[in-house]
């Protein structure tokens, strides 16, 4: 299952309606992006998202910050765009530097700019079925299903990985498509025995190739949510040839996040009272 172009749909469905808005207002949704300290990876990722809004035809406001930064001043910064008017989403990078308080830094972002779905808000709503922000890769995830025509309804899903910002909302999606969700975890008893029982397979764990080939029944859906260095997921790909439908990585689920947070940018921007 390749997310490249479903993404690009997304995109350019996100880019068209970004246009009218600009032609209607003057303006451009704007996301703003925040990074603490200097992680490659994440410098990368974020000038990603930048450069995918300028094709989109959205604006970016960047805020790097010093990785001494404490969590009160990035809270102090998060909330200032929360209070500025021209910025319409709020992206904080994940992760953080280990001596901030991640879960205070997203809950200083209001839920109407809340576009990357990480508050304890944008959760809640989206379990009950509400039409707020969801989790962009999750989110994404449930895109490329149903792109693939993947049925979910009555199916059994083994999500491993509980992350509030991956797992667990992935969880609640499929959960509200009427499929049978197991949460599994790394001090989960008995996890390839597990798997082995499951229609649809969400690696998101953040370990190289922890699920094996053996773990997959035939013609089980597999989506891999991991990325690890080297370009490695969370499954065993070259192992997992007998799966009905697998995403690769790079390419599967990562097209399609990014693609759903330009897409609930724009949607943000509209919803503004200004809009």
């Amino acid at each position: 299952m390749s997310g490249t172009e479903l993404a690009r749909d997304i995109v350019q469905r996100a880019s068209e309606k970004a246009a009218e808005y600009t032609s209607r207002t003057g303006r451009k949704p704007c996301l703003a992006t925040v990074i603490v300290g200097d992680d490659p990876a994440s410098v990368t990722y974020v000038r990603m998202k930048q450069n995918r809004c300028r094709k989109a035809g959205l604006d970016s406001v960047h805020v790097a910050l010093p990785a001494s930064t404490t969590t009160e001043e990035l809270v102090a910064r998060i909330r200032a765009l929360s209070d500025d008017p021209a910025v319409h989403g709020i992206l904080l990078q994940h992760p953080v530097p280990g001596h901030i308080d991640e879960r205070s830094a997203f809950e200083a972002i209001v839920p109407h700019k809340d576009v990357d779905g990480v508050t304890t808000h944008s959760f809640a709503a989206m379990s009950f079925g509400h039409n707020e922000f969801v989790s962009c890769t999750p989110g994404g995830i449930v895109r490329l299903l149903d792109a693939y025509d993947v049925e979910i309804a009555g199916k059994h899903a083994v999500v491993i990985g509980r992350s509030p910002i991956l797992g667990k909302p992935a969880a609640m999606l499929l959960l509200a498509r009427d499929a049978t969700v197991t949460i599994c975890h790394s001090k989960t008893a008995g996890l390839a025995e597990i798997v082995r029982t499951a229609d649809i397979i969400v690696a998101a764990v953040g370990r190289p190739r922890l699920v094996r080939g053996g773990w997959i029944k035939p013609g089980a859906v597999v989506v891999d949510a991991g990325y690890n260095e080297g370009n490695v997921g969370d499954v065993d790909f070259e192992a997992a040839a007998h799966a009905g439908l697998i995403t690769p990585v790079p390419g599967g689920v990562g097209p399609t996040t990014i693609a759903v947070l330009l897409e609930q940018t724009v949607d943000a921007a509209t919803r503004q009272p200004d809009a």
